[in-house]
């Protein structure tokens, strides 16, 4: 007997070379009278007379024989703990009527057992494999390999791989795409985040991990390679957070002779191809949006379009009304005056004294420290302004971009407020996809504003509208760079390339002020016929959480690191000891306190 799943189009041999007949969750009435072999975990096990074999597929219920000749069976199933490895072979049948179970995919049939062994005996867990049980992050993370084999993640890893499968169908066997692996140990790269250095036998010399395939994407480009991509590892020294950890991956793409709207259409493609059918289709083309009317509407460049509550600039409405000290602030170059209308909202207080709350009351009237600098006719006038209802409350914020960026965190900290109050703003199952286009191609360091670094690294291509600025006055350079929103989460980004030798030095050494020489290899590679080239990374781990309403990437990466980085399952990093360090030159000098944990 052949017995296989089906997803869209492919057909999956799942007992093919294993030694089963079935898996425990494709057992139906069908089956019934047939002898079958099935492997798995105990699941549940009661007073001797059934338990539960579970296996990545589902549930089966299987009946432990209670006659004299099948006692050894009876004995080995009783005694087995829960978790324990088992397989068994029995007979399908028919539950007895009525005690059918409808939740359970097979909860139709039963198997009565002929004979069984317990491959592997379980000592005690833990914590219990259920997904109801509340486990601590901590204690998942040292017994991953337990936590792997609940339903949810079971489902998150499975959906991960048919995703990334999808993908590289789409990429390769209709678009052209190659499929290459590039060098996990480089050398250091200017700008960015901190890289993993690795040391090699070579007194005082390094690898890095790389940060992202970027430099040998576009070298594959100067190859000729025409279309590449890869599921890529990258690497940042730099604790986690919900949405990132040190070790990433990335679907990684880079096309030559293409321009930014080539690469925006073949994205929407590809994740509609790959999009699961239980998250329902998508519509493209994705809407877009320039990175200055981002900031301007909702205080930051990955906005959330699922509600409202945009933010609105009220500066001349304030400047009519001459308050003294508000009038002070918006005197000052770059200053605004910008607001949040939050209906039926909820002043929690704000640990910022420059942002002010406004309070619509049942007769009208409005509740605010700026009251009293008021008359009842410029309150009016304020209130129609904003376009405020009874029991609004509006958050204002006057002073330079930074100050009134603020509104954007206070806009999506009021959501969770208000949706925990039982007010529906954001819908679990909608999909709103926007490209954010048009950013700055240097921004102001924020150490010393007087030096520039690139928003997003140094190879982005100027627009080429602003080009010639880029030689009089790079801060007013737009770039071709544009990232992926989805939902308020930034989910990938990429760029136009520079591909001109000349272009890419002046940006360096000129713009940036770096080191040009750590690129040489780059630099000398676009001098031999570069062809125009850009490309896209969408970030795997973040989009897979989305599509699965994970809060955490760590819930869709088989083994990932704590908040602070370390893996608690194996304790890495761990300590080196002085002889093995030896071959690679280097000594470490340990702090007292240091070296006595080490000791312990």
């Amino acid at each position: 007997r052949v017995h296989c799943l089906r997803s869209r189009n492919a057909v999956f041999y799942v007992n093919s070379f294993a030694a089963r007949t079935n898996t425990c969750g494709e057992l139906r009435a069908a089956h019934i009278g047939q002898e079958v072999t099935l492997c798995g975990w105990i699941q549940y096990q009661r007073q001797g007379l059934f338990l539960v074999l579970r296996d990545f597929q589902g549930l089966t219920q299987i009946i432990i024989p209670q006659d004299e000749a099948h006692s050894h069976v009876r004995k080995l199933l009783s005694n087995a703990p829960v978790e324990s490895v088992v397989r068994v072979t029995g007979i399908v049948s028919s539950r007895p009527p009525g005690q059918e179970n409808l939740k359970m995919p097979t909860g139709d049939i039963e198997v009565k057992v002929e004979t069984a062994e317990v491959l592997n005996f379980c000592k005690k867990l833990p914590f219990e494999i259920k997904d109801f049980i509340k486990k601590s992050e901590a204690l998942r993370m040292q017994y991953r390999y337990l936590d792997l084999r609940s339903s949810q993640l079971q489902h998150n890893l499975r959906l991960r791989s048919q995703v990334v499968m999808r993908m590289r169908e789409y990429l390769c066997n209709h678009h052209g795409f190659v499929d290459v692996e590039t060098p996990t140990l480089f050398k250091r790269t200017p700008g960015g985040a901190k890289e993993f250095l690795v040391p090699s036998r070579e007194v005082g010399k390094f690898y890095s991990l790389p940060q992202s395939p970027q430099q040998f994407k576009q070298l594959l480009m100067i190859g000729g390679l025409d279309r590449y991509f890869q599921v890529a590892r990258c690497y940042r020294d730099e604790g986690s957070r919900p949405d990132r950890q040190p070790e990433f991956t990335q679907i990684d793409i880079e096309m030559s002779f293409v321009d930014q709207a080539g690469i925006q259409r073949l994205i929407e493609g590809l994740l509609q191809y790959s999009w699961p059918e239980e998250r329902g289709p998508i519509t493209t083309p994705f809407p877009s949006m320039t990175y200055e009317e981002a900031l301007a509407d909702y205080g930051t460049d990955k906005p959330d379009t699922r509600f409202g509550m945009k933010i609105m600039d009220i500066s001349d409405t304030l400047r009519r009304l001459d308050i003294g000290f508000v009038q002070n602030v918006l005197s000052y170059p770059h200053s605004t005056a910008k607001a949040i209308c939050i209906p039926r909202g909820v002043v929690k207080g704000s640990t910022d004294m420059n942002i002010f709350f406004l309070l619509i009351l049942p007769d009208g009237s409005l509740k605010s420290l700026l009251t009293k600098f008021l008359s009842e006719e410029q309150q009016s006038e304020l209130i129609q302004a904003l376009n405020m209802q009874v029991d609004d409350v509006v958050l204002l914020a006057a002073g330079d971009h930074k100050r009134c960026s603020a509104l954007g965190s206070l806009r999506l900290e009021s959501a969770d407020l208000l949706e925990a109050a039982g007010m529906v703003l954001r819908d679990p199952a909608a999909l709103h996809f926007l490209w954010v286009v048009d950013f700055p191609l240097f921004l102001p360091k924020e150490e010393n504003p007087s030096e520039l670094e690139s928003a997003h690294h140094p190879f982005t291509a100027p627009h080429p509208s602003d080009t010639n600025l880029l030689y009089s006055d790079p801060t007013k350079v737009r770039s071709q760079h544009y990232d992926l929103v989805l939902n308020g989460s930034e989910i990938g980004g990429g760029s136009i390339r520079i591909h001109n030798a000349e272009q890419q030095r002046f940006v360096l050494e000129k713009v940036l002020k770096e080191d040009s020489e750590v690129l040489s290899h780059l630099l000398e590679a676009l001098e031999f016929g570069a062809p125009p080239h850009g490309g896209i990374a969408l970030g795997l781990d973040r989009l897979i959480s989305l599509i699965v309403g994970s809060p955490s990437i760590r819930d869709v990466i088989a083994f990932p690191k704590s908040f602070r980085g370390r893996d608690l399952m194996g304790n890495a990093p761990d300590y080196v000891t002085p002889e093995e360090l030896e071959p690679y030159h280097i000594h470490v000098s340990w702090p007292a306190a240091e070296t006595e944990a080490k000791k312990n």
